[in-house]
């Protein structure tokens, strides 16, 4: 009986097709990577051992520099119709005159820290530009004059209804305790009396669930 002769087969294997899945991979996790939005000023915030994490969405952010400056953010990511409802009440109540751009252009803008007579400015100037832009704060220190009352005021009516909305309250450990009272004092005549305070967390176990960059302690009850 004759012998059969296998043919032999190469042992290299073809890596294209592993090359193709590596960069299937690789775009899917850069198109879905959320990259930290840029914050207006640099804030060094006070320690916490005590800690949450913070939210994304159904909240407003104050912010206090460490030169008392203020800054009004919204946190909506799922629902950009609140930045819509927040800026027209704004535009409507202070009879700032924007036009349909600036106003679209508030979805873009991470932070307001003008007083009303700036915000055009700053609304027609593209997103991308704004953090060039030297914001003096919004004015807080005035009682008769506490424009954050109205920011407040704007945000409490664009989120009403919503379940776990925040006032959350991110202070530079070098700020003054005036400023911190002047926020405090515009949640109060919007009779908010609950909000977060956004700390630092700080002396927990290196390596432990709690060694994040950022957290926010329970709510405060006044």
């Amino acid at each position: 009986m004759p012998s059969v002769k296998i043919p032999r087969k190469s042992t290299d294997t073809d890596m294209t097709p592993f090359v193709d899945i590596a960069f299937l991979i690789l775009s899917f996790f850069i198109m879905a990577t959320k990259f930290k939005p840029p914050e207006p000023v640099e804030i060094k915030t006070p320690g916490s051992v005590l800690s949450q994490k913070l939210p994304e969405n159904n909240a407003v952010l104050i912010t206090i520099d460490s030169t008392n400056r203020v800054y009004f953010s919204v946190m909506s990511e799922k629902d950009k119709t609140k930045y819509d409802a927040i800026i027209n009440d704004i535009n409507t109540t202070q009879s700032l005159g924007l036009t349909p751009a600036e106003i679209q252009n508030y979805r873009q803008t991470y932070a307001v820290g003008v007083p009303f007579g700036g915000l055009k400015q700053l609304l027609a100037t593209n997103f991308k530009d704004q953090p060039s832009l030297k914001q003096p704060g919004i004015p807080v220190l005035d009682t008769l004059n506490n424009q954050l009352v109205h920011w407040i005021g704007a945000a409490k009516r664009a989120f009403a209804g919503e379940k776990g909305f925040k006032y959350l309250i991110k202070g530079d450990g070098h700020s003054k305790y005036p400023t911190f009272e002047a926020v405090i004092s515009a949640l109060k005549k919007n009779d908010e009396f609950k909000y977060n305070l956004v700390t630092a967390l700080d002396d927990v176990p290196s390596g432990s669930e709690f060694s994040k960059a950022q957290y926010f302690v329970p709510e405060n009850k006044k």
